[in-house]
């Protein structure tokens, strides 16, 4: 659900409407419309796409982006934290491959 939320909420800061978006990121408009409603959720391929179409990054697409979560800043970085900490396991995993 925050994904689509956050992806409504991100193109509207925008000011695309859904078929804008959908140009831009080489999707169709039903597609933009279906993830938005949270009716599918979108492959990586899609994320990608939609996040460079609205100049982000991706990581943003997960986080809390309302007025209620700026209000509250020790959930804020609580939040931040726990995914610092996931990036930096994941960096660690992919670092231990090469060596």
């Amino acid at each position: 659900m925050r994904v689509a939320e956050n992806i409504r909420t991100l193109r509207k800061q925008k000011k695309y409407t859904q078929f804008q978006l959908a140009e831009k990121s080489n999707l169709s408009e039903a597609t933009i419309k279906s993830i938005e409603l949270a009716h599918s959720y979108p492959e990586e391929k899609t994320l990608s796409q939609i996040t460079e179409a609205l100049e982000i990054d991706v990581v943003k697409l997960f986080m809390p982006i309302g007025e209620s979560f700026r209000k509250n800043k020790e959930t804020a970085t609580r939040l931040k934290s726990a995914i610092a900490s996931d990036i930096r396991d994941y960096v660690n995993e992919v670092l231990r491959e090469f060596d």
